[in-house]
């Protein structure tokens, strides 16, 4: 009967891993249905950018007080689940604050304090991030795209930071009442500069009753910690863990510079070698071309950096709130495309897990999510790539549908199919004759 609580905890942690192993699997074969990236070049840069970005919060500290909020909650967060070391030891091997018996007890003792610390803090960030969204109400937050399941993700996030860390400190709290009344198993270990506060309400309650809310605040602190886990799958918090990779992956060459498509340049060149017959058929054998269309009008059709970045979006807005077209009224949002190219990725990745393979739907991400009024409105002005804290690339998925558009389906507007026909006959997007463009010098 003894080990009974350690079975469980073992069928509980088991069963929280596994789950969330088995999503993660599906998001990795999901992105892997992009063209590969190849990520060889600039090691030293994207290695930099993880430290500088990712790790150091570095964009988010442009606007500090939101930037400020993040690191208590991030940081917090992140090192107070070490102690989930110690409760998985306890977990299964029946102890009680094992580390205590591993580690000087002044080491222990500061540590456990650090947590305290830490953990109150995060609770002052997440109630600020709570007001800021709901009373405030900042714009960014209540954009015609954050309605529904965003919205609502989003204070469910914070309702869960809140209760995690309320449970952490009750569990220190009653844990050390029990250590000042000594009864078995609660032997003196650790420092509670926070939860020691809470000391005035258990003053009545018995050793039994303690000894319930500690062992009830330990449990419930260990299970929501594995569906926290598994949330972050159905979650924009899903960034926790994929903004390191995409960091990574990010952009080193400059934000202006445009990839070139390997097939129009292969074309070009052919068709500047004069040793070339343009009327010579393809070599026997020959390999068929990279890619099967220009641009892109599908998810698959993008690169997995893109896809990536779907999964890896905050969904936090700081790239529609610097967007000149949105700003202007425009129906652009670049939070919105990377919201519907991870809505669609999911559709699709909802189909294989059903047929196997991906069968035809009748979708796209083209026209069925994203509309083309939104792509014309984009001026390239990579303001939403400088914003993003963690190296999104909206203007990336924008600039390669346009692509698409007017490679595939020559259905560029037609302002811009002017301004191309006069680049093909005047060398200049205006209908002036190459030949006049200096008769202003004459006008003086």
């Amino acid at each position: 009967m003894q080990y009974i609580p350690n079975i469980i905890f073992l069928i509980l942690l088991a069963a929280g891993i596994g789950y969330f192993t088995f999503n993660i699997r599906k998001i990795i074969r999901n992105i892997k249905l992009g063209h590969e990236v190849d990520a060889s070049d600039h090691k030293g840069q994207r290695w930099a950018n993880v430290f500088r970005i990712a790790l150091g919060q570095s964009k988010m500290v442009v606007r500090p007080v939101p930037g400020l909020l993040h690191i208590f909650v991030y940081v917090g967060f992140i090192i107070i689940n070490i102690e989930v070391l110690e409760i998985v030891i306890d977990g299964i091997f029946g102890t009680h604050r094992v580390l205590s018996t591993l580690l000087p007890m002044g080491l222990y003792n500061f540590l456990i304090a650090t947590f305290e610390v830490l953990a109150f803090l995060v609770l002052v960030g997440v109630i600020l991030f709570w007001t800021r969204r709901n009373i405030q109400r900042l714009k960014r937050f209540w954009a015609r795209e954050m309605k529904g399941w965003p919205k609502n993700d989003a204070n469910f996030i914070l309702y869960f930071e809140m209760v995690l860390m309320l449970l952490f400190l009750t569990m220190n709290a009653a844990d050390q009442k029990l250590q000042i009344l000594q009864p078995e198993h609660y032997t003196k270990a650790g420092a509670f500069p926070i939860s020691q506060y809470f000391l005035p309400l258990l003053d009545n309650v018995s050793v039994n009753g303690l000894v319930g809310i500690e062992r009830g605040a330990w449990w419930l602190h260990i299970f929501g910690i594995l569906v926290f886990l598994n949330y972050l799958y159905f979650s924009k918090h899903l960034h926790i863990l994929l903004a390191f990779p995409n960091v990574y992956l990010g952009r080193v060459v400059p934000k202006g510079k445009f990839p070139n498509l390997k097939s129009v340049t292969d074309e070009v060149k052919m068709m500047m070698d004069p040793n070339v017959d343009p009327f010579a058929a393809p070599a026997e054998g020959a390999p068929e071309p990279a890619h099967s269309k220009f641009g892109a009008s599908d998810v698959m059709d993008l690169n997995q950096f893109q896809l990536l970045s779907a999964y890896t979006c905050t969904e936090c807005g700081r790239c529609t709130s610097v967007c000149p077209a949105n700003i202007t009224g425009k129906l652009l949002s670049p939070r919105k495309i990377m919201m519907d190219t991870r809505d669609r990725l999911e559709e699709v990745g909802r189909n294989i897990d059903k047929n196997g393979e991906f069968k035809p739907d009748g979708k796209q991400l083209l026209d069925d999510y994203i509309l083309r009024e939104e792509l014309w409105a984009c001026t390239t002005c990579n303001a939403c790539v400088e914003a993003c804290p963690v190296s999104i690339e909206p203007m990336g998925i924008i600039m390669d549908m346009r692509q698409f558009l007017v490679m595939e389906q020559s259905a560029a507007p037609q302002e811009l199919n002017v301004a191309m026909t006069n680049i093909e006959n005047n060398g200049a997007p205006w209908p002036y004759n190459q030949m006049d463009r200096l008769n202003w010098k004459d006008e003086n």
